[in-house]
């Protein structure tokens, strides 16, 4: 511990003295270069791929805006590169299926995080601090036998 908050303090005095911090991947990238992460939310699984480059941001061959009508879900999937500060610096490559717009949009944002801290482990902190890398655990309730649903009921008749 007393080793691992010795580095922190290290990395803390680089930043403040505005010196330049190295990025620390946590793993080596693909043959292409990319570093993976998997999301999911509901139903809907997202594969991201993230890679030093432009900061061009395709989501199944469309861009931000092609591909998520609500202002609400494109904020969501550029969220992590915000609260990291690579906006413009890196290339993000998403393949998305199942679920809705919403669950799509929570499985991006969780595949993205991951990638990034793939990318730079010095990232985590700041993706962790926005409950970026947590996995929503909520799934739909399912459908019980004699009822029209997962919690509602008949019309209970008295006679």
């Amino acid at each position: 511990m007393a080793d691992n908050s010795g580095q922190m303090a290290e990395q803390s005095k680089n930043s403040q003295s505005g010196e330049a911090t190295e990025r620390v991947p946590a793993a080596e990238p693909d043959k292409v270069g990319f570093f993976w992460g998997t999301g999911r939310r509901k139903r809907a699984i997202a594969r991201v791929r993230v890679r030093p480059g432009s900061g061009t941001y395709v989501i199944n061959g469309r861009e931000i805006d092609g591909y998520f009508t609500e202002l609400r879900d494109q904020q969501d999937v550029v969220a992590p590169l915000k609260a990291t500060g690579t906006v413009g610096n890196l290339d993000v490559l998403v393949n998305v299926k199942g679920g809705g717009f919403t669950g799509q949009a929570g499985a991006v944002v969780l595949g993205l995080s991951r990638a990034l801290k793939r990318y730079d482990t010095s990232l985590e902190p700041a993706l962790r601090k926005y409950g970026m890398l947590t996995r929503d655990p909520r799934q739909v309730e399912r459908k019980k036998y004699g009822q029209p649903g997962a919690r509602r009921r008949f019309q209970f008749s008295k006679r």
